[in-house]
């Protein structure tokens, strides 16, 4: 699996990191759980709250976006989106 994340400030694009994460024995949802968490280690921020609308977002577009109400901690952007690349 490839992801990227994109973080924003104001509408602008702040920060761009790709990673690849693949491992067969485990299901999707955990191969895009260690992804994401491997992905915001390469941005350096803490990884967000998933919750339903990301769920939801993910399975129709292969995308979807966090906004800074989903971290428990400050964060210095306004949302992180998170994209599945073929």
């Amino acid at each position: 699996m490839r992801l990227q994340g994109r973080l924003f400030i104001s509408n602008k694009t702040t920060d761009i990191k790709e990673v690849t994460y693949s491992d067969d024995s485990v299901p999707f949802s955990v191969e895009l759980e260690r992804a994401l968490i491997l992905l915001c280690r390469e941005l350096d921020i803490p990884a967000p709250m998933w919750m339903a609308k990301n769920t939801k977002e993910f399975a129709a577009f292969r995308q979807t976006i966090f906004f800074s109400e989903q971290y428990v901690e400050k964060v210095r952007f306004d949302k992180f989106q998170i994209k599945q690349l073929e």
